[in-house]
């Protein structure tokens, strides 16, 4: 991995200021006609409507311009780490997610249970999002029937509905392997494919052997009977917020991914919390014991996902009731933003650029009134890589020390 370190670790200094920030997965959007609403601007949100005319706002770039995010560099930008060099395939966060004890060198996937029909074709990449209980049997049936060659090791481990992860272990393995999801219904799955076909050679055989085997497995289950691998990625250390920033973190996530990314920079991770009401429970009790708080919501992006624009409509109102019970506990800074946009009528990530927040008694307010994605066109953030909204916040934390004499 190249080096990430950069100006603002030299800077750093430990202080008793608390900055928490309210991560709306996906929450930017997009007008569903030409003369629409976006669901920001549908959302009625008389809480954060308080805040706004003080706070900095602004639309950001998660990678850079035109580029489309996924939730590993869209999170890892919003963390400060730049996405472009400390990216890192989503196989390694969704093993961590489940606290999975990976060791260096471990080859990991993300797993999509999938459907497909009498013809090998994917009729639904997710599986009808089955239960979570069911994901646990279908990786146990798989975990007790898969062979693997002598000298290697397998876990499966069930993440949240449709999606597990898999780790390979005992070997010297080759990384740098295509997806097996085309990211589309009405084809079949892809075959793993090694960038060097020479180098990848036996880690392309093991995996074609394994995913043969898991059709076989799951040819009489009735929804997940084919599995997809995604984002294979190679584990390795990353330095953490704390040497980095001088900051104890807390991350409060509910879905395992998000705690797998939290976990890959050396937040300390709750594992056992599953509802907002729980998230701001969880960061009253530990709001003396911790310096930067990462609280997540998944909901807005799943029904952007679904092309659900009422349902995400609702969860960003839900998000609205939570500002006053953070600032009820009085953090020197707040920060209100996604890791990427995803529009209900584009039914998934894209590149448009992320409405964001900053509030603190320290901010140079921009003076608009409400929080979309029109009026953060003219707000102070505008035009930033997602990359420098920690240093931004750091800095009205009294965390940054002065440069030079």
């Amino acid at each position: 991995m190249k080096e990430i370190h950069s100006i603002i670790d030299t800077l750093s200094q430990k202080s008793d200021s608390k900055i928490v920030m309210l991560v709306a997965d996906g929450l930017g959007g997009m007008p569903m006609t030409p003369d629409g609403k976006t669901e920001l601007e549908t959302a009625k949100m008389p809480n954060l409507d308080k805040i706004v005319p003080a706070s900095q706002i602004g639309l950001l770039d998660p990678v850079q311009p035109g580029i489309t995010p996924g939730s590993g560099p869209g999170h890892l930008g919003i963390f400060g780490y730049d996405p472009l060099e400390a990216n890192i395939g989503r196989g390694v966060l969704s093993a961590l997610g489940v606290n999975f004890d990976l060791k260096h060198g471990d080859l990991c996937a993300r797993i999509n249970l999938c459907t497909i029909d009498g013809n090998g074709i994917i009729t639904d990449r997710r599986a009808g999002r089955i239960a979570t209980d069911q994901n646990i049997r279908i990786m146990k049936k798989l975990n007790e029937n898969i062979n693997v060659p002598d000298g290697v090791q397998l876990f499966l481990e069930t993440e949240k509905e449709h999606r597990a992860g898999m780790v390979l272990r005992g070997k010297k393995f080759y990384a740098d392997i295509a997806d097996t999801d085309p990211q589309k219904t009405g084809l079949a799955p892809l075959d793993p494919v090694a960038s060097d076909p020479a180098k990848g050679e036996e880690t392309v055989e093991i995996l074609k052997d394994i995913i043969a085997q898991a059709k076989a497995i799951l040819a009489d289950e009735p929804q997940a009977n084919m599995m997809l691998l995604r984002g294979f990625a190679e584990y390795s250390q990353y330095p953490t917020m704390q040497e980095r920033f001088k900051m104890k973190s807390l991350a409060l996530a509910t879905y395992p991914m998000y705690r797998g990314l939290a976990k890959l920079i050396g937040m300390d991770v709750n594992w056992n919390i599953s509802t907002m009401e729980e998230q701001l429970d969880e960061l009253k009790k530990q709001f003396n014991n911790y310096d930067f708080f990462f609280i997540h919501i998944k909901k807005t992006d799943s029904y952007g996902e679904d092309g659900n624009f009422e349902q995400k409509v609702k969860v960003i109102e839900s998000i609205d009731t939570m500002i006053p019970k953070i600032l009820e506990l009085n953090p020197d800074v707040l920060i209100l933003t996604c890791d990427h946009s995803t529009p209900a009528k584009m039914k998934a990530h894209s590149w448009h650029r992320i409405p964001s927040l900053i509030y603190s008694q320290w901010c140079r307010p921009d003076r608009i009134s409400t929080f979309n994605e029109y009026t953060c066109r003219g707000g102070s953030l505008t035009g930033l890589a997602t990359k420098h909204l920690i240093p931004i916040a750091m800095a009205h934390a009294g965390k940054l020390a002065k440069f030079g004499a």
